[in-house]
Parts: structure tokens; sequence; C-alpha cells
């Protein structure tokens, strides 16, 4: 009961905020290209900044909210995983090998399309980029389909995701790592296991753990490791319990739905799609790193998904949820091609190059409103067929 109204709470927050975010994307769009320009690109680029005594920091808006605001977003998601993992879909081996068969084959297949177009070049590094899924957007494109949607179909397409966010995370933690500063690395690893020893010995309020998290994220941001990692590491240090609305990991989950949904990844979005739309189209997408984005997210995740769930049947390893067929289940592959928040994020981080960043933005936005589209008809017109069949059915059993 506690896991359903904890998914139930999830998912609600990510789809309305997906909705939000949808908006301020549009929003930041029409300021960059229509309303401002270059003025309000350069606003997110000024830096703001303090001291405190050696504490020396002075960052970007954009990176204050790349680097620290989406930090608390990931440690959402660290909290959501925990989640999962104790007491939802993924806690069960028999619930959980459906997802995760489809997370590793929409992760994969994306990342060898992307690497196979771009091995040898600069641009090789942004294999990682249509790995990546959007909970937000997708759920929200899922939900204006309406409550016909199977519930168990829901339930899939946010395991998927979230095994997905799993993955980006590991992936960034590997191969999108800068020159290490080892003596920063091991203060912030060193303050992580304290706050271990904090959960083992049963102390339960957040606040020594919040603490700890702040100055585990600044000494990660000193040692080259992205310091949103911290969010992650900080969720699994803070006590899970019975997962009961009593828990320390209940409460400060329960907390985080509503600012991180809006105004977390909305600041997020504002700040990073303020892209200037003045290179033709063909320039922008017609490039090895775009193409390799496009049919990553577009082509590779729906692919990989599938292939992945069809083995995984037929070998009788999962088996597929109730109430749903294999054309919904196809919709949902091709919602998890809208990489967005996640793609974008990896973006920053694979290139140094501004107009790289540039035309991987514009690629992802493209990608992800094809896959939000084509996902939002499939799914609509296999739950109405879906529908009609059931109506059918029982129409003939009353008669």
């Amino acid at each position: 009961m506690i896991a359903t109204k904890l998914f139930s709470d999830f998912f609600k927050s990510e789809r309305s905020g997906g909705i939000v975010l949808i908006l301020c994307t549009i929003a930041s769009l029409l300021l960059a290209n229509v309303f401002i320009g270059q003025d309000y690109i350069d606003f997110w680029h000024s830096k703001a900044g303090f001291e405190w005594g050696p504490v020396k920091l002075k960052l970007s808006r954009e990176h204050w909210i790349n680097d620290g605001l989406m930090a608390i977003f990931f440690l959402l998601i660290g909290l959501e995983i925990e989640r999962e993992l104790y007491a939802g879909e993924l806690s069960s081996i028999r619930n959980a090998s459906l997802p995760v068969a489809a997370a590793i084959g929409g992760m994969a297949v994306p990342a060898l399309i992307h690497f196979g177009l771009n091995q040898g070049t600069a641009t090789e590094n942004g294999f990682g980029i249509p790995m990546a899924t959007d909970i937000a957007f997708a759920l929200g494109i899922l939900s204006l389909v309406g409550k016909r949607v199977p519930l168990a179909l829901k339930v899939f397409l946010t395991a998927l995701a979230i095994i997905d966010d799993l993955g980006a995370i590991l992936i960034i933690a590997v191969f999108y790592t800068q020159e290490l500063n080892t003596v920063y690395l091991f203060m912030a690893l060193g303050i992580f296991g304290a706050l271990l020893v904090l959960n083992r010995l049963k102390v339960h309020s957040l606040i020594p753990y919040l603490l700890g998290g702040v100055v585990m994220w600044y000494c990660m941001l000193q040692s080259g490791v992205h310091a949103t990692i911290t969010g992650v590491l900080l969720a699994f240090a803070i006590p899970f319990g019975d997962g009961k609305e009593k828990s320390p990991s209940y409460k400060l989950q329960h907390f985080l739905h509503i600012p991180v949904a809006f105004i977390i990844v909305p600041l997020f979005a504002l700040a990073n799609t303020g892209i200037l739309l003045n290179t033709p189209m063909g320039e922008v997408l017609g490039n090895s790193n775009s193409l390799g984005i496009l049919g990553g997210l577009i082509i590779g995740k729906p692919a990989g998904i599938l292939l992945l769930c069809y083995l995984a049947i037929k070998i009788k390893a999962a088996r597929m949820p109730d109430g749903v067929n294999w054309l919904q289940l196809a919709g949902a592959g091709v919602l998890a091609g809208i990489g967005f928040t996640m793609s974008i994020f990896i973006t920053l981080l694979a290139f140094a190059d501004p107009l790289m960043v540039q035309y991987s933005k514009i690629s992802i936005l493209v990608a992800s409103l094809l896959a939000g589209a084509a996902g939002y008809i499939l799914i609509s017109n296999a739950t109405a067929k879906h529908v009609m069949e059931v109506e059918e059915e029982t129409a003939e059993i009353s008669s």
C-alpha cells in the first residue's frame, strides 16, 4: 500500500512537471529567438558566487543550476531508485526483469548507433546522449492519452526510466569525469562513509545528512567528479527504514516532489534551452553527431527496448505486464526516446565546443518532439483499439 501511494505521488508530480517542462522549453525558445535574443542567453552565462573563508565559489547561473540544483534532482532520483529497490517494482525479480531488460536494450542500442556514426571523430564522446530517458516529459505525454492507459504500462515506463536514469548516472560517473583531485575525492567519500555510519547507528534526523550532503557536494565539485553524483550517494545514505511515512527517506522524497518538478527542472529547461535557431536545419541535423542523437533516440530506443523485451519474454525470463499489448509496449518504447533533461545534461558534460552543444541540444529537442508525438499516437490508437475489443467481448458475453 505504501509503495502504491509513493508511486502514485511520484507519477503525479512527474506527469504535471512534464507539462510545465514543455511550457518552459517553449517559453525559453521564444525568449531567445523572438523577444530578448542574445541577452537572454548572456543572463544565464553571467557569474555569481560567494567567498567564505577558504571556500570560494563563483559559477555562472547556468552552472549553479546544472551543478547545484540538479544535485537535488539527482537526490530525488536516488531516493526513488532506493524505494523501487526496497519496496517497489524493482524489489521483485518477477516484476523487475522486463523493465531491466528494456532499459538495457534502450541504453545499449542508441549508444551503439551514435558510436558507430562517430567513432574516431571529435564527437564520439557524445555516445551517452541518446541513452537517456526523461521521466517527466515521457509521463507527461503518457498522461495526455487519458485514464484508459493501463496502470501496468505507467508502472513499466516509470521503472524503465528510473533504471535508465541509474544507467545515465553510472555513465556520467565513469565516462564524463574530469581530471581527478584525489584529496577532495577522498574527502567526499569519507563524508559519505560517515553518513553511512550514522545510518547504521539509526540516526533518523535528516539534519546531519543534509548538512553532510552540502559539504560532500562541495568536495565532489572540487574533485572533478560531477557534483550531481552527490545527490545519488546522499540518497542511499539516508535511512530507508520500513519505508513508511515516518521514515526519513519517505519524508524527504515526499517533500522534494513539488520543488523538483515545478522549480528545479523548469529552471534547468529555462537555462539550457535558450537556443538561437539561426542556423539552417540541414547543417544542424546533418552532421554525424546529430544523426547519432536522432537515430539513437528515435530508432535505437524503441528498437533496443522491444528487442530485449521480446527476448526476455520468449525465454520466459519476464512476462508481459497485465492488460498491456505489444503495440502499447512499442509506444512506451518510442516515448522512452524523449531524452530531453538527461540528454541535455550529458551533452554539457560531453562537449566543450559551444556550437556542438547547440547542435546537440537542437537535435535532442527535435528527437524528443518526434518521439513524443509518435509515442502518443501509438499508445492512443493501441489503447482505443484494446478498449473497443474488451467492450465487444463484454457485449458478446452479456448477450
